[in-house]
């Protein structure tokens, strides 16, 4: 039977399928409960008021993606004799479902080229090899690459290493999603965050949701739009693809969704792939020619605004509607609503970013919101809908290739010394070198970089050129078996709800939450925190300059980071106060911007043409599927996509009569990159014509290297096709 609607009864029988994977519905509610932040998106719930709670107090507040992580850190150990009994061959054909079902990492794991197996080795051995091989190489051969899923104290102490080690090749998992978003904010308003808290967004009369599907990525998102369309708002979606979830949702906490289900969407607006920039200049031109914007704003908070104004007027319709696929017509309608609304936000993901015009569609939605002064006063605002749990965290408390002049000067003055100055590389450039041969070791805290990358086949060469890749996680991913190293070790460590003393979060409301942690669930893994402390006493030249047995403690790894990091001076005693608090200086009720003379940048960009165009082309989207989070895939089935497994292309039925195809024949997916084959083409009525869609990251192969050359965020989306039937 095909699905109509998110959430509802369909999500609650899930809980129970997974409570029994858990050992039981009681087992898995008091570990969901535990005072531990969410492990998976970014909208920070849980904290010191128990899990399943937002930030204004509210339970019960989950969904099916906190379930899936929880429920894979409750998974046995993988046995010690698997590791005899399977080949990195072997296991380089698994899937990501399969990796993760395998269960939980519990002793650390080092492959050596020329051998065919993982070997397990003790703790001791594993962290000597490891800090020999970063001492006997060239600070500038070395990159740290981390994932949102770490705790500040974490990401501090290891970026601090990498810096005291002499490199500053630092970077973090954003640079493949939300870093066009960080860039464009801050060029457009002086910060780089959301300018918005929870109750902002609640209490808006209109959200427009850009490029984004919430209802699958994340679903507790859902319950604050239920809130916008009860009060009357109304909720305007663009989006290629009309998803199931942003058309009516089921809030499985709420009795009268649940049984009738809640509209989400009062707008649907589907562009082409790319189409989006066009799309919000032709918003932006209504708004001039009716005289909706906000003179005294622009005036007296707005740098730029003329020349906006200016080109809004001189583009064409004919080119607007060419470039983004939306009539005049639409797009009128959509200005209208906006122009009608008093509290607007503006929310996104990255169907806004993965572009090569990344920044520009971010600095372009900013400018639709400072036109018309809803940026600067509450329940509107700007808000990127940040993917990872503490992504935000991880960048606020120095994971960057360049540190913020605030606290560069902040940690020279404190450890009295002089920090490296290089010009550090971002995520990508680091894999380029890599493949160079530039780079000799690679340091992953968490996640799994080779399944993040573009061009899968080009990374997995690079990464395969290092000489030692050293990789923190808890559960296997394909990282494991793809791209190896000369020598690389696999370093079980603890989740989040299993750290020995708390840590901290921050949400991409800007909040920062505390976790308590609680007993580890296996013998054998370690803290981040620990791994980390224990390398940086081995390394030479650095025990010198810091008292890395005490780094060990995240008390103390906060006093450091409240004593350097701007806005965190509160987290210096979080550990004892238990309070949870707001970063100053990121929320904005007033229209003073953290610029030079406190006003806004208003920015004008040409529009890009359409890509795929020509006879035979498809744009193609990249995707996640409502049963996955990032690059870990927990059920193979897209149940709002109404899809039983990942091998698929989604296009058209037009699309599928004009190439001649039949729905489920298989194909050869091209691009200039690469090619996928034993793909199924699937007629799908819910995407625009002349558009694609794949998952993520198995369609990775596909796309290019081509990246926003002002945030370096690779183009997962807008990428040529071709199809090619398979005899």
């Amino acid at each position: 039977m095909k699905v109509r609607s998110g959430g509802g009864f369909r999500a609650i029988k899930y809980t129970f399928q997974k409570s029994r994977e858990a050992g039981g519905l009681l087992k898995l509610y008091r570990a969901m409960r535990s005072r531990n932040a969410c492990k998976t998106c970014a909208l920070g719930m849980g904290g010191q008021k128990g899990g399943m709670v937002n930030e204004r107090g509210k339970f019960p507040e989950v969904c099916k993606k906190s379930l899936q992580a929880m429920v894979a850190d409750m998974q046995p150990a993988i046995s010690p004799d698997f590791w005899r009994t399977h080949s990195v061959d072997e296991l380089k054909h698994y899937s990501p479902r399969q990796l993760e079902k395998l269960g939980r990492l519990s002793q650390p794991l080092r492959f050596q080229k020329g051998k065919k197996y993982y070997e397990p080795v003790g703790w001791e051995e594993a962290l000597h090899s490891i800090a020999s091989q970063l001492n006997h190489t060239a600070p500038d051969r070395s990159f740290f690459y981390f994932s949102g899923r770490s705790s500040n104290e974490a990401g501090f102490s290891l970026q601090l290493l990498a810096r005291l080690f002499g490199t500053n090749h630092v970077n973090n998992c954003s640079y493949y999603c939300h870093q066009a978003s960080g860039v464009g904010l801050q060029s457009s308003i002086g910060s780089g965050t959301a300018t918005i808290l929870l109750e902002d967004l609640e209490n808006a009369d209109c959200v427009f949701l850009i490029g984004g599907n919430p209802a699958s990525n994340h679903p507790r998102l859902m319950t604050s739009l239920m809130h916008v369309r009860r009060r009357g708002g109304k909720v305007v979606v663009i989006n290629p693809v009309r998803e199931t979830g942003l058309v009516k949702f089921r809030i499985p906490s709420d009795p009268r969704s649940l049984l009738f289900g809640t509209k989400i969407a009062t707008h649907y607006v589907r562009p082409h792939i790319g189409g989006d920039l066009a799309l919000l200049w032709g918003i932006a031109k209504c708004l001039n020619a009716s005289g909706a914007v906000d003179l005294d704003f622009l005036n007296n908070h707005c740098n730029g605004y003329e020349q906006w104004m200016e080109s809004a007027r001189g583009l064409s319709w004919e080119e607007i509607e060419n470039k983004s696929g939306v009539s005049r017509e639409e797009i009128e309608s959509l200005a209208d609503v906006y122009a009608k609304s008093n509290r607007c936000v503006f929310a996104w993901t990255m169907g806004i970013t993965h572009h090569t015009h990344g920044v520009q569609n971010v600095q372009s939605i900013a400018n639709l919101a400072l036109c018309r002064g809803m940026v600067g006063k509450p329940s509107a605002g700007l808000m990127p809908i940040r993917g990872h749990s503490n992504v935000q965290g991880i960048g606020s408390v120095g994971v960057t290739p360049s540190l913020k002049k605030a606290i560069f000067e902040e940690l020279e003055k404190k450890l009295s010394l002089e920090l490296p100055t290089m010009q550090g590389k971002d995520t990508l450039a680091c894999i380029e070198a890599a493949h160079d041969k530039e780079m000799d070791v690679g340091v992953f805290l968490g996640g799994n970089l080779y399944g993040s990358n573009p061009d899968s086949s080009y990374a997995a060469e690079g990464l395969s050129r290092l000489k030692m890749s050293v990789m923190l996680n808890t559960t296997l991913n394909t990282g494991h078996f793809h791209g190896l190293a000369e020598e690389t070790y696999i370093l079980p460590v603890l989740a989040r709800d299993e750290e020995p003393a708390p840590t901290t979060q921050e949400s991409m409301f800007n909040f920062v939450r505390l976790s308590d942690g609680g007993p580890s669930r296996l013998m054998g893994p370690k803290s981040e925190l620990e791994v980390v402390a224990n390398i940086g006493c081995r390394l030479e030249g650095t025990q010198s300059k810091i008292d890395w047995e005490s780094m060990s403690s995240p008390d103390r790894v906060r006093q450091w980071i409240g004593s350097v990091v701007p806005g965190y001076s509160q987290i210096s005693g979080i550990g004892e106060s238990k309070k949870e608090f707001q970063i100053s200086g990121r929320t904005f009720h007033q229209p003073t911007f953290p610029t030079p003379d406190g006003k806004a940048q208003m920015h004008v960009h040409p529009l890009p043409s359409l890509k795929g165009t020509s006879a035979g082309e498809l744009r193609l989207m990249t995707v996640r599927s409502e049963g996955q989070f990032n690059t870990v895939v927990y059920e193979e089935e897209d149940l709002y996509r109404n899809q039983d497994g990942r091998d698929v292309v989604l296009i058209n039925p037009s699309d599928v009569e004009r190439f001649q195809l039949q729905h489920n024949q298989r194909v050869t997916v091209k691009t200039d990159t690469g090619s996928l084959g034993g793909i199924r083409v699937r007629s799908f009525e819910e995407i625009r014509a002349g558009n694609a869609l794949m998952y993520y990251p198995e369609a990775n192969v596909l796309i290019p290297r081509q990246a926003d050359p002002s945030s370096r965020t690779p183009a997962f989306k807008g990428i040529v096709i071709k199809i090619q039937p398979e005899t």
